[in-house]
């Protein structure tokens, strides 16, 4: 096999990764917003088997075990699914992790990347443990999700191959403001994800008002309390109803300036934009901000339906990866 198709292969695989990346997110999503997220009390087993289908002849056994969280297959089997997909998400960037030490003495072959991302991958299991072990302590679940996220992105990034060209001038430019506006993006996740782990979603009922006004009743210094303790089972949430309604407002101010930053940076990606690759980049933006806003106030207006509600980090997701592929084009050639 010669060092072409050696790439080809690495790059099909980051792709298919990629792919199932996406899957893995979408599903973590339903698990969460089911509360399956507990349906397994243990980890990388449940109640110490494989498949849960193993556990259905010893259910009172089990009840009595567990009198605080009797058994339910159906959210175990959730649980369980979302484990087998990322363990075989796993065993694919072991594949791409070996491929770039086969490739290494072609120069176009990312070495140093594909390492990083399984030294990701290895934190997301330890993440994904913890998640169960600390009762969805919402900091680690947050984080959970980030880290999901960092997979997705670094393998977008690993399949794209780089636009071999000079850069314009405004596109160097562009590079330091883009990269603020994805500190942003990435912000405005993180806030996304605080608020589904405090089970503040439907904290506001109204939109663009909320509780009925534009400054309701709201409780700062209880919302963002990062760490209360160990022992403390939040599934369901812990929070007062202001503090709750805090998180959600925030989350809410967050996208109108994420909004305006994107909006911004995709005006400015087309002047400066040399090449028609960079124009599409910057209107994959735009279409993943729209389709991500029209998601979220749907979601307030329909009243939570569960599809909308895993939609909604799906729509996160694209979001990332239309910003990977702008920077993938404001760059000459990736890292190692």
């Amino acid at each position: 096999m010669n060092a072409d198709s050696k790439l080809n292969w690495f790059r099909w695989l980051a792709r298919t990764a990629t792919a199932l990346a996406l899957v893995v997110i979408v599903v973590g999503a339903w698990v969460r917003l089911t509360d399956a997220g507990l349906g397994c009390p243990d980890w990388p087993g449940c109640y110490g088997h494989v498949h849960p289908a193993q556990l259905v002849d010893q259910v009172e056994t089990l009840n009595e075990a567990h009198p605080d969280r009797p058994f339910d297959y159906t959210k175990a089997l959730n649980e369980m699914i979302h484990r087998y997909i990322a363990s075989s998400l796993g065993l694919l960037i072991i594949a791409l992790a070996v491929l770039s030490v086969v490739n290494r003495r072609d120069p176009r072959q990312p070495r140093v990347l594909p390492w990083v991302l399984l030294g990701v991958v290895l934190m997301q299991g330890l993440l994904g443990m913890w998640t169960v072990t600390l009762l969805l302590k919402p900091l680690v679940v947050t984080l959970h999700l980030l880290g999901g996220l960092t997979t997705l992105s670094l393998l977008w990034w690993l399949s794209l191959s780089p636009e071999l060209r000079e850069r314009t001038g405004g596109e160097r430019r562009l590079l330091a403001p883009a990269s603020v506006v994805a500190a942003l993006v990435v912000f405005q996740i993180a806030l996304g994800g605080w608020t589904s782990t405090n089970y503040a979603a439907a904290a506001c009922s109204d939109f663009p008002t909320c509780q009925g006004g534009f400054w309701p009743d709201m409780d700062f210094q209880d919302a963002f309390v990062l760490w209360r303790g160990l022992g403390i089972d939040y599934e369901g949430g812990v929070l007062d109803a202001p503090a709750r309604v805090a998180i959600h407002y925030v989350h809410r101010i967050g996208a109108l300036a994420v909004t305006l930053a994107l909006l911004a940076l995709v005006a400015a990606a087309w002047r400066a934009a040399g090449s028609w690759q960079t124009r599409a980049a910057g209107a994959a933006v735009l279409g993943a901000l729209i389709l991500q806003l029209l998601i979220g106030m749907n979601l307030i207006w329909q009243g939570w339906p569960l599809w909308l509600g895993t939609a909604h980090n799906a729509g996160a997701a694209i979001l990332v990866l239309a910003m990977v592929t702008l920077f993938r084009r404001l760059l000459p050639r990736p890292p190692a």
